[in-house]
């Protein structure tokens, strides 16, 4: 029997959909076993001039395939968030390569919220907020909780709040959080928001 390779727990990410507004944050810690191997990465992109923005959990590589395969099917649906991760979940269930890839992806635009898996789901939430990862029930508690306790707050700062939340309670998620918004219909490139 080969021996068993440490797992890769390395990732919060949570999206919130409030108040016309949508955001996505990710944390930075990568663990390798009881091991802290990195602590700012980058888990969450912006795609299309910041109209989808797109978070992964489960194997950093994986995950970074099946994103330039999600960018590729946005291309073709003509920026269908929906459509295009149907297709990748498609693509992703049948495809023989594909099958073995170990992620799960969260991706929203200003219509849609959505968590795509390899088993060819493709889920929408029924409130707009998505929670994966080690840490994801974690934030996405939270974030419901801060939707309905805090209605003043905006989308950027309960998703930010939400995962440092997670962070205390998660070993696997620290305090070093991203935050994209998703950039309104009528602004330019890079209008999606910087890190908190």
């Amino acid at each position: 029997m080969p021996p068993r390779r440490p797992r890769v727990r390395s990732t919060t990410i949570v999206s919130v959909r409030h108040g016309g507004r949508v955001a996505l944050a990710g944390d930075g810690q990568v663990t390798v076993g009881q091991t802290v191997m990195k602590r700012d990465a980058k888990k969450v992109r912006a795609l299309a001039d910041g109209k989808v923005l797109v978070g992964f959990a489960g194997a950093a590589a994986d995950a970074l395939a099946l994103i330039d395969r999600f960018e590729g099917r946005l291309k073709d649906a003509r920026g269908n968030v929906r459509r295009a991760a149907v297709d990748l979940a498609k693509e992703w269930r049948t495809d023989r390569a594909l099958r073995r890839l170990d992620a799960l992806l969260a991706v929203v635009d200003a219509q849609v919220s959505l968590v795509v898996s390899g088993g060819g789901d493709v889920i929408e939430p029924d409130d707009g907020v998505i929670g994966i990862g080690s840490g994801g029930a974690f934030a996405a508690a939270a974030a419901k909780a801060l939707v309905r306790r805090a209605p003043d707050l905006d989308a950027p700062t309960i998703a930010r709040e939400a995962l440092l939340i997670a962070a205390e309670l998660c070993v696997y998620t620290n305090e070093r959080v991203t935050v994209l918004e998703v950039a309104p219909a009528d602004a330019g490139p890079g209008a999606a928001g910087g890190a908190a």
